[in-house]
């Protein structure tokens, strides 16, 4: 059973910093690429960023120069950086991972729990 378990989220002021982490468990598999979303009370769910099996990375034009999207493949977690928040990043952030499962010799897409994020001013 592959779990993708997030941690990293909670209360901060603006221009303060927070890194969400989402790894990755079960036996024998490993993150392809992934993605972070977040959704804020009342509004459509947004992809924030993304880092693909070689490494390159996509930005939401928001969150450029602020968030760094970064990979651990020993540890099977890719962290999001997150520097001088704003209030507008509060949100329940998720992370979306494509997973092989060399048990299965397949891939498979998964979802985090999510993590609250919240930027006072």
């Amino acid at each position: 059973q592959v779990q993708l378990v997030e941690s990293g989220g909670g209360l901060v002021q603006a221009g303060g910093s927070l890194r969400l982490s989402c790894s990755a468990s079960g036996n024998s598999v490993s993150i392809i690429a992934m993605d972070w979303y977040r959704q804020a009370p009342g509004k459509q769910r947004e992809l924030v960023a993304t880092i693909t099996s070689s490494g390159s990375t996509n930005y939401v034009d928001s969150v450029k120069g602020r968030f760094t999207i970064s990979r651990d493949n020993a540890k099977n977690t890719v962290y999001l950086q997150m520097n001088s928040l704003k209030p507008e990043d509060t949100a329940v952030y998720y992370c979306n991972a494509d997973v092989w499962e060399t048990y299965y010799s397949r891939s498979h897409g998964y979802w985090g729990q999510g993590t609250q994020v919240t930027v006072s001013s």
